[in-house]
């Protein structure tokens, strides 16, 4: 039977979850930002790079998570 998880990972663990789901919103939603507010496309652009930014941040996190619960 396995371990239950140590309290630190599960908290990592949260936390890229959140990060990832605000990326996921924010992708969908920068089109609909950018024209709200009136603001040029390449706005659009730096808004999706943020989104991937968070995307690869929780994908090493996830990985060291794994990583540690392998021990």
């Amino acid at each position: 039977m396995t371990q239950p998880l140590d309290p630190k990972l599960a908290r990592q663990g949260r936390i890229a979850a959140l990060v990832i789901a605000g990326a996921a919103l924010l992708s969908i939603f920068a089109p609909v930002i950018v024209s709200g507010l009136g603001l040029p496309a390449r706005f659009e652009i730096l808004i999706l790079l943020f989104a991937l930014a968070a995307f690869i941040w929780s994908l090493v996190v996830a990985v060291r998570i794994w990583q540690k619960s392998r021990d």
